[in-house]
């Protein structure tokens, strides 16, 4: 198949087409030419106005359900969501039944992923079953294709198990994924402990809880070595602690969720489940704090925090309810109403470098993965425009700004109805 993009602009910091107006012609997969005015024939050729495109988007933090929550959604269809959003690649959560612990369900995973438009890289469990005090053959999973280890959403208790996890993977040159939250601080808490909380009524966790944390977590990497990555965070004195021990020379990266850059505490008041997610929205404060990190470079990269819930899991009780939103869906034209397009690109495409992936590069004689977008269109986020086999979507409602167009990888492409023929 042959594609022709046709005056887009390239958003590649990296290249020296970065925020250039051009032609792109696909053949078969590869990029054959890159000029101002292509005039040749196409299978198909993509032009319109406000179009843009970037190497593929890639997500740190994505869960489907298969293998054992199948109801949530199965890995071919989860791939094809992202392939539909723009993600070209993502990194897949352990936390499946069973869990993603053992080299065989790397295999698993990566098998079943297989040959599709996006590609997905297992996240290794840290611990037996996420025990939080048994490291996980790391080893064997590291030489199935695992790339990288943590227990999702959960914190090692023990800090030398912590220890042990960065000095093991430190002679991988491979990251440890360490969510941190204290659980004693955080206690049976769900919103963020503030005034909405206590005018909502609801049991509320301290920024504290997690900054400690992170604080904690930071001296054991000082004393072990190795790559510490911490995801989404979600308060200001996160993004300080972090930021000074980037100052420090230390190997220290981190995400921000999606959820915590649209939403604030106050989105809580309306009590409805699908926006229950963690960590909780926080302040307006924490976050502006939040976006000036994205900005600085202390927070690496945004992730949609894709994890995907049946109505059992939703339609009960807010305090209850299990955590989680779909994400993936409608990424773009949410943060394009917060962040500018160049910053919200760089933060989009940054998630594979920080975990040793090849990141694709928009030249002649390279295998096209792209994501195509436009930029000024708006709209809301609607139930009738999610992909995903659950619905649970946290800011569904929200107004959007742009849209997804396609996206092209491994040899495949994904087109939505747009300026096209």
């Amino acid at each position: 198949m042959t594609i022709l993009l046709k005056n887009v602009s390239c958003y590649d910091s990296r290249s020296s087409l970065h925020l250039k107006r051009t032609d792109i012609l696909i053949k078969d997969g590869i990029i054959q030419q890159i000029s101002s005015q292509i005039d040749a024939s196409a299978d198909r050729v993509i032009s319109g106005n406000n179009l843009g495109v970037s190497v593929g988007w890639f997500d740190t933090s994505v869960q489907f359900g298969e293998p054992g929550f199948e109801d949530r959604g199965t890995i071919k269809n989860g791939l094809q969501v992202a392939a539909k959003s723009g993600f070209t690649g993502i990194l897949y959560e352990p936390n499946n039944n069973p869990v993603t612990d053992t080299q065989a369900q790397v295999l698993f995973a990566l098998g079943k992923s297989a040959n599709e438009l996006t590609q997905m890289y297992p996240i290794g469990a840290l611990t037996v079953e996420q025990n939080g005090r048994d490291l996980s053959n790391i080893y064997e999973m590291h030489l199935a294709g695992a790339v990288a280890f943590g227990d999702y959403k959960k914190t090692p208790d023990d800090a030398n198990v912590l220890k042990l996890a960065l000095q093991y993977t430190k002679d991988l040159n491979t990251v440890v994924i360490c969510y941190s939250l204290d659980k004693k601080l955080a206690g049976k808490g769900f919103a963020s402990e503030g005034v909405a909380a206590t005018k909502l009524g609801l049991k509320g966790i301290p920024a504290l809880a997690e900054s400690v944390e992170i604080s904690r977590n930071i001296e054991v990497l000082r004393y072990a070595g190795g790559k510490l990555h911490f995801p989404t965070i979600s308060t200001a004195e996160s993004v300080a602690v972090i930021r000074r021990a980037k100052a420090a020379g230390l190997a220290v990266t981190c995400s921000v969720s999606m959820n915590n850059i649209m939403m604030t505490e106050d989105d809580y008041s309306d009590f409805d489940s699908n926006k229950k997610v963690m960590p909780p929205p926080r302040s307006s404060a924490d976050q502006a704090a939040l976006i000036e990190g994205l900005k600085d470079g202390t927070i690496d990269c945004i992730t949609t925090d894709h994890a995907p819930r049946t109505l059992e899991e939703k339609m009960v009780e807010f305090e209850i309810a299990l955590p989680g939103s779909i994400g993936l869906d409608y990424a773009f034209g949410c943060l394009h109403t917060k962040l500018e397009t160049e910053l919200l690109i760089d933060k989009l495409t940054a998630g594979r470098a920080l975990f040793g992936i090849a990141t694709p590069q928009i030249k002649e004689g390279e295998k096209a993965n792209l994501t195509i977008f436009e930029t000024a269109v708006t709209a809301q986020v609607g139930l009738e425009n999610l992909y995903s086999t659950c619905k649970n979507a946290a800011l569904l409602g929200f107004e959007t700004k742009g849209k997804v167009v396609g996206s092209i990888n491994n040899n495949q492409v994904v087109i939505h109805d747009t300026t096209r023929n």
